[in-house]
This record gives C-alpha cells, sequence and structure tokens, in this order.
C-alpha cells in the first residue's frame, strides 16, 4: 500500500519542511517530490501536509503518519540487508555535535544497534567544529554536525534557525556589555554570534565558556547570560530572547551527516547508519 520511495520522500519533506531541500537531500527533481507526496496521501486517504507559496507545515494525519513511515521503513531495511546478505560489520566511529545530547538521537542509535550487532559502534560527542576537523583528519567516519560557512557537503538533516535564548527572569541592561554563555572555538555559534554583536557594533563579554551543553545550560538558567542556539532545539527550563532586547539577527543554521574518506566495511556501516538517522530525523528535535 505504501511504497518506500514515497516514504523516504515522505520523511524527507517532513525534516526539512521544504519540497526544495527534499529534492536536493534525495537526488530528485522537485517535480518528483511533489509527485511521491501527491501518491502518498491519494494512498493514505488523507492530506499530510498544509502547504503554501510559503511554509510547509505537518497536518494531523502528517505527523501519524511519520510513525508509520518510519517503522514501515526500518522493517523494509532490514529484509532487504538480510536477503541479500549485506548486513554491515565492523568498526564505526561516529561523531555527533553537542546540539543533540537533549534529543532522542540515543533511540536512533540503539536501534541501529540492535538491528547491527556486528558493528562496533564508537561515538564521539564533541563542538561541531571539533568534528569536522577530526573527520578531516581520518579519525571519525560519520559526523552529524552543523554545516560549517561556505561548506557544500553533506546531507540535510534539519534547517533551522539561530536564536538568542536564555532564562526567563533574565533582563539585559542595553547600556553594558551582551553577557556571553559559549562553546570554546571552533565552536560554530560561538563565531556566529560574535561576528553578528561586532557588526552591530554591540559591546559584549564572555561570562562562562564550557565544551558542555549541559554547562551552557546550567549557567543561562543560573541567569549569567544569553547564548545562541538553534530554534528547534532550545532547552528544557530556557526561552527565546524577546526582540525588545535589540540583539542581532544570527541567521539560518544546517545540520547535516557528512561522511568520511576510509573505503570498506567502515563505509557500509556509515551508510546503514546513515539510513537510519535520516528515516528518524524527526526525533532530532528538542524533548
Amino acid at each position: 500500500m505504501y511504497d518506500p520511495s514515497q516514504l523516504r520522500t515522505f520523511l524527507a519533506v517532513s525534516q526539512t519542511l521544504s519540497f526544495t531541500q527534499a529534492a536536493r537531500r534525495l537526488g530528485v527533481r522537485q517535480s518528483t517530490v511533489s509527485q511521491h507526496v501527491r501518491r502518498l496521501e491519494e494512498a493514505a486517504g488523507r492530506q499530510l501536509f498544509s502547504r503554501d507559496t510559503h511554509s510547509v507545515e505537518l497536518t494531523e494525519d502528517g505527523e501519524a503518519m511519520l510513525g508509520f513511515a518510519r517503522r514501515i521503513l526500518e522493517v523494509h531495511e532490514q529484509a532487504t540487508a538480510f536477503f541479500t546478505g549485506t548486513r554491515p560489520r565492523g568498526r564505526l566511529r561516529f561523531g555527533a555535535s553537542e546540539d543533540f545530547v537533549l534529543t532522542r538521537l540515543p533511540e536512533i542509535l540503539e536501534r541501529f544497534r540492535y538491528d547491527h550487532p556486528e558493528v562496533d559502534l564508537e561515538l564521539t560527542v564533541e563542538l561541531s567544529g571539533t568534528l569536522h576537523e577530526q573527520l578531516a583528519a581520518g579519525r571519525l567516519d560519520l559526523v552529524l554536525a552543523k554545516r560549517r560557512p561556505q561548506d557544500p557537503r553533506g546531507e540535510l538533516i534539519r534547517h533551522d534557525r539561530l536564536v538568542w535564548i536564555g532564562a526567563e527572569r533574565l533582563r539585559l541592561d542595553p547600556d553594558r556589555p551582551v553577557p556571553l554563555i559559549v562553546y570554546p572555538p571552533p565552536g560554530i555559534t560561538r563565531a556566529r554570534a560574535l561576528a553578528a554583536l561586532e557588526e552591530q557594533g554591540r559591546a559584549w563579554r564572555i561570562v562562562c565558556t564550557s565544551g558542555s551543553l549541559n554547562g551552557l545550560i546550567a549557567a543561562a538558567q543560573a541567569g549569567l547570560g544569553v547564548m545562541a542556539h538553534s530554534r528547534g532545539l532550545v532547552p528544557p527550563g530556557l526561552v527565546r530572547v524577546p526582540e525588545r532586547a535589540g540583539l542581532p539577527d544570527l541567521g539560518e543554521v544546517d545540520f547535516v551527516l557528512v561522511h568520511g574518506e576510509r573505503p570498506g566495511p567502515a563505509r557500509h556501516a556509515a551508510e546503514a547508519l546513515s539510513s537510519a538517522i535520516l528515516a528518524g530525523g524527526d526525533r532530532l528535535h528538542g524533548r
């Protein structure tokens, strides 16, 4: 009843909320994406997306289809691997950025380990900039992180905006430097925040530096200052800083999967994990 190729297209659109971005991820034309979605909606007898010229949003039936699509594709991949004898194996060095610490990424990894017991999965959690450096040095096989500026590589997992967040009770004094809570270099959000403030001509001072997201959250919850963060991953206990605070716009951000160059078993294992993350990408949002 439900074509796997149409389900993959549906998941790509639901994760990017863009027919154009989904087409780029899948390597097909936008007309093909539209056709797949239309046929899936015809098969389900329900509208899965509400869309106009400016936005794409999941309907309630679309939200329900997410779980079904993910499970159908998981079983499809398992059956394909079983009957073709192409089960991946070997050591897989996977790096995930700190941004996903509070999401349901552990559920995706747990399911992957269950489905692929022959793969020895090694997880590294680091800053996005550090992960890209380790990938380039050949120390990782697959990275899930923010896309670096002017770097076209990577399969798009989610498109988002960077926003300023802090404790709800925090009030910024416009006559004093902005108190910043930041990752250490080469943090991508750190660089974006400093560049935006410099461009605005706004004074700033760093009140907390931590390589751990939990460390940054603790400082923000204590009211020490503000931090730049993905809009869709705002941690519990923190809120967006209101526009009246006058902080500069931070722009958009892409989270991508980037493969290393190591051939052989590691490549097959990385492709299997990449497929699992792409299929479960709707879980990679704030809890």
